[in-house]
């Protein structure tokens, strides 16, 4: 078990650079948004993977919350940028 959360860890973790990478260099807003809302994903997966490998009920909320952000976040950048774009 503890091989698999560790080999877990390490891919949320190359996962995690990766789109702050991207966050960084992205050429356009779009793609920082969209990097941006990846990390936010695997925030909420390095979350769940703690909480189910220390068995805590407890985090759900949180990860509801943190979910619940980056949905609003996400949509709400979507529709800036629509209507941006139409103008």
């Amino acid at each position: 078990m503890t091989v698999v959360v560790v080999v877990c860890g390490a891919m949320i973790g190359v996962a995690a650079l990766l789109a702050l990478i991207r966050l960084i260099t992205g050429p356009t807003r779009l793609d920082r948004a969209l990097a941006l809302d990846v990390l936010i994903a695997v925030t909420v997966v390095g979350i769940g993977l703690e909480a189910s490998f220390h068995r805590y009920t407890a985090t759900l909320p949180i990860l509801l919350v943190v979910s619940i952000v980056g949905f609003v976040g996400s949509v709400s950048v979507a529709r800036f940028s629509l209507r941006r774009n139409s103008e």
